[in-house]
């Protein structure tokens, strides 16, 4: 492939800094590997004074195979890592750390786990609960490290300053002392390590005299922060990214990072990659206008090289149901067009927005793949709760179905009353035979059950909901755990609704086991990531980053999807639209987005996003 103007330009740059802005499609992994021959072919740079640094290990291996293809030969020793492998080597030439003092992600929750025990954090009730809950600190303590903020300043809005600062620094000292650093340490103790150890810095500096980043709109603070220092004195820093594509703000990336370096090196050159050689023009046309109405950007004027391709179309729908009709639909003509599975993708905001398609496909037998795995809906605990509350119905009292719901709403019904592996009312009246007011709960719990055993499952919920009290429990719940009620009421409805379909609870069960069956074969390993990868890909926006397909669908285009419900400051929409436009520009040949009138019984309306794209 011959290199336009802008990517010569790029490749011929010899010394200092320089920024690329390479947007979607515009051919930056071969400027890279190209500029890596031309320093070492024309500018007689020894390979082993080259280090480049991308963000995952596979692009790392991608930039390496690239780089090797243009060289045509093997083994000539340029450095290709992450940022964690290439400061994590640094830190264990330094200190001689070894894999024993990496810790692992289960150790670190169960040190999470004693601390907040100790410090008398009540905050789960089952295992699934406290997961979820340690993954949650483990996220906010990781953003603390990565834009370097001072503990001893730091608000926490979700734990409180004073307790979330507590266990942090509990963390902190409990991690040293059994001399363990976490992932994030990797980047924070390099940053430390050349802060304190001039000598140090000066020997790697010397190493590595010119440095290549990818990706640079995903840096964090403190990766930004040590990569400078190991450019230093010299400089000869080229960074090439997309402040248009920066959608890793809660890992804390941002597209001011940019900004950043324009003014950090006043004189750096700056080109622009300003053809798209992935989409066709409509699709690209289309992504420029969205992401125009974004204020903290670099101008860019970017062209196809592609013809003007199919126009993006818009489709409305009635609800999350008649959605997945549509989209298996388009999908079976599109294959019929010889339109390969591979080359189809349906992306989403969230991964939980795929249950539904997920379910559908696998009802209608279209082989899919899905990369991050939205988490069965009939394995959270409410999933769980209403499931266990449908097999006592059926007359299946099994004990583990009474242990789940006896108390969702409080009943005050013990563990002791429940003994052996099944259950029976007339068991649980005879515990509670001295205690009439018990007697008149486990007789309403009775009742209840005889009420929804042949009911629909969408009208057994519904009497779940209000006539037993679900729904009081459920907010209840999420206001002992400081949470949205939105989000526990959210499940709840999808569950709900996609239980219309079945007119038995004996259907639903049915269909139930079979999803499972689908989804654990993917878990196991035969799914997304293996070898022999087949079928429609399902992937949130952020997965699909870097990614492309022939014809791409967005679903759930709707105000509170994308632009996400808790996004209400200007930065935060400035990067759902980015979000947007990267899930726009994956589409080579064909872009379709479809938004709901209704889900849950809810009016919804477009995305603002949708609008934009007709605004010229």
């Amino acid at each position: 492939m011959s290199l336009n103007q802008a990517q010569l330009r790029a490749v011929a740059h010899k010394e200092g800094p320089c920024m690329v802005l390479a947007g979607p499609g515009s051919g930056k992994t071969l400027t890279i590997a190209k500029r890596i021959e031309y320093l070492i072919t024309e500018y007689k740079v020894r390979p082993e004074e080259i280090l480049v640094i991308t963000f995952t290990k596979y692009a790392a291996a991608e930039m390496r195979e690239r780089f090797r293809k243009v060289m045509e030969r093997p083994g000539i020793p340029v450095t290709f890592g992450t940022f964690h492998g290439i400061y994590y080597g640094i830190l264990k030439w330094a200190y001689k750390l070894d894999s024993g003092n990496l810790l692992s992600e289960g150790e670190k929750f169960e040190l999470l786990r004693r601390i907040t025990a100790r410090m008398d954090w009540e905050e789960v009730e089952n295992a699934k609960e406290e997961k979820d809950f340690l993954q949650e600190l483990a996220v906010e303590i990781g953003n603390v490290k990565n834009n370097c903020y001072e503990i001893g300043t730091y608000e926490s809005l979700r734990y409180g300053a004073a307790r979330f600062r507590e266990l942090y620094l509990a963390y902190e000292e409990e991690k040293q002392r059994l001399r363990k650093i976490d992932f994030e340490d990797m980047i924070l103790d390099c940053r430390r390590l050349f802060l304190q150890r001039p000598d140090i810095l000066k020997k790697w500096q010397e190493r590595f005299c010119y440095i290549l980043v990818d990706e640079f709109q995903d840096v964090n603070q403190a990766q930004y922060d040590v990569v400078r220092m190991l450019a230093a004195p010299e400089d000869n820093l080229f960074v090439v990214g997309d402040d248009d594509q920066s959608v890793y703000g809660f890992r804390g990336a941002k597209p001011g990072i940019m900004m950043e370096f324009r003014k950090d090196y006043k004189d750096a050159k700056e080109i622009l990659l300003d053809v798209n050689y992935r989409s066709a023009a409509h699709v690209v046309n289309g992504a420029l206008r969205v992401i125009s109405n974004n204020q903290e950007r670099f101008e860019k004027k970017i062209t196809a090289r592609k013809g003007k391709g199919e126009t993006i179309h818009i489709q409305e729908v009635k609800d999350p149901v008649e959605e997945g009709e549509y989209v298996l639909e388009k999908i079976r003509e599109y294959c019929g067009k010889g339109v390969p599975y591979e080359e189809m993708a349906v992306l989403y905001r969230t991964s939980l927005d795929a249950r539904t398609l997920a379910e559908a496909l696998a009802e209608h037998q279209i082989p899919f793949e899905i990369k991050e795995k939205p988490g069965n809906l009939y394995d959270h605990f409410i999933g769980t709760d209403i499931m266990s509350y449908l097999h006592l119905a059926q007359g299946d009292c099994e004990r583990k179905y009474f242990l789940q719901v006896a108390n969702r709403p409080k009943r005050y019904i013990s563990r002791e009353s429940m003994e052996g592996s099944r259950v029976s009312y007339e068991s649980l009246r005879n515990f509670y035979c001295d205690k009439g007011w018990m007697m008149d709960r486990i007789d309403q719990l009775e009742w209840d059950m005889k009420m929804i055993k042949d009911k629909t499952p969408f009208a057994a919920i519904q009497y779940i909901r209000k006539g037993i009290g679900y729904d009081e429990f459920l907010k209840e719940y999420a206001a002992y755990r400081r949470m949205p009620k939105e989000e526990l009421l959210a499940v709840l409805d999808e569950l709900q609704q996609n239980s219309r379909a079945y007119q038995t609870i004996g259907e639903w069960f049915a269909h139930v086991r079979h999803y499972k069956e689908i989804m654990d074969e993917k878990n196991a390993g035969t799914g997304a990531g293996s070898a022999d990868k087949k079928g429609v890909s399902l992937l949130t926006m952020h997965g699909a980053k870097g990614l492309e397909y022939e014809v791409v669908f967005i679903i759930e285009g709707n105000e509170g999807s994308i632009p996400y419900r808790k996004a209400c400051r200007k930065e935060e929409l400035e990067e759902e639209r980015r979000l947007f436009y990267v899930a726009m520009t994956r589409a080579k040949e064909k872009l379709i987005i479809s938004y709901v009138k209704e889900k849950n019984g809810k009016d919804l309306s477009p995305s603002r996003f949708i609008e934009e794209l007709f605004v010229r």
